[in-house]
């Protein structure tokens, strides 16, 4: 009988072994990289007052992100994000490049950004809200009943 319990306990002691060792590494960090952002060597082969828009997309590519109001620069943007269980994801570091352009679309500035030059920002995603929320399939089955007119079947 004696034998049975101490498999019993070992078998516990064990499961408990394997349920820490489990719930330590589904604690671990994920790091997910987005965007890209251009090397120091890239950058240093856009020459500011010769270069213009197309040299710069040609030679080190075209941004994620270009300047929305009167067509103002390119954007290049990475973004580190840290994800730790079910938590949500947070940024840890974010680099930005600048390059701003006159109004021949020659190149009058480089600059590069990181999160700690300023205050985060978060890039948020807007969907455009549809009119069914918080309505259940039953709700809007009953709810078209009123908007049915017989009539309008006989009517040819």
């Amino acid at each position: 009988m004696n034998a049975g319990k101490d498999r019993l306990k070992s078998a516990v002691k064990y499961a408990a072994w394997a349920l820490a060792a489990v719930s330590i590494t589904a604690c671990s960090a994920i790091y997910q990289k987005h965007g890209y952002v251009p090397t120091e060597e890239q950058l240093a082969e856009v020459v500011v007052g010769v270069d213009t828009k197309d040299s710069v997309a040609e030679s080190i590519g075209v941004p994620s992100s270009s300047g929305v109001l009167n067509d103002g620069g390119y954007y290049y943007i990475s973004t580190l994000m840290r994800t730790r269980g079910a938590g949500a994801a947070k940024p840890v570091a974010r680099s930005l490049v600048a390059v701003s352009f006159d109004s021949q679309d020659v190149v009058s500035g480089v600059e590069r950004y990181s999160l700690e030059d300023g205050r985060v920002i978060p890039l948020e995603r807007r969907v455009t809200d549809s009119s069914v929320e918080n309505k259940t399939f039953l709700r809007q089955l009953l709810g078209n009943l009123g908007s049915f007119n017989p009539g309008t079947l006989l009517a040819e």
